[in-house]
């Protein structure tokens, strides 16, 4: 079933979920809103935060969004737009989709990634929701726990934080017998 993305007022997200899955089915639509888990420092204490990955939007799965469930979800608090437009409402091409759907086989409330640091300082990621994003990170914060990561949909770019836990050492290796007696 395809995804259909809903641009909704930033910090209204939560407000507009509430009210949008008590007026609609959800034989008729399923709503998503992947956030991630961040520890982020107030008043000199380490807290753990929850912060949207894609803030201002929420994504809906559905067969499609006809003149009845774009009526009841326009009317909800905070709604702004269908992507690409309210006239022009279309799924998610299959790389978002693909991408949406990384994030959440992990749940719709992202934990951290465990991950080490190889001899040349670059970040491998063991297991977690960087699994596979590897190659899209543009910087790390090792003191915060913190990997800012390149992402795109709707063929627009933006970066993200996502918080990490670090292994000391880098995993061992087995090493593979050499064949020589």
């Amino acid at each position: 079933m395809p995804f259909f993305a809903v641009q909704i007022w930033t910090g209204d997200e939560g407000r507009f979920l509430s009210i949008a899955t008590k007026r609609v089915e959800r034989d008729q639509a399923r709503f998503y809103w992947p956030r991630r888990s961040l520890r982020i420092k107030r008043g000199g204490s380490w807290k753990e935060s929850l912060a949207p990955i894609f803030p201002g939007y929420m994504f809906i799965q559905a067969e499609s969004v006809g003149p009845e469930l774009y009526g009841t979800l326009k009317e909800a608090p905070g709604f702004m737009r269908f992507l690409l437009s309210n006239d022009n409402i279309v799924p998610l091409e299959r790389a978002d989709q693909e991408l949406l759907g990384h994030f959440l086989a992990f749940g719709e409330i992202l934990d951290k990634s465990v991950v080490y640091f190889d001899e040349n300082r670059r970040i491998r990621v063991v297991s977690g929701p960087l699994k596979g994003l590897e190659g899209k990170v543009v910087r790390v914060d090792r003191r915060k726990g913190r990997a800012k990561v390149r992402l795109e949909m709707y063929e627009d770019s933006f970066e993200i934080d996502f918080g990490f836990e670090s292994l000391e050492a880098a995993p061992q290796v087995p090493e593979e017998p050499s064949g020589h007696a």
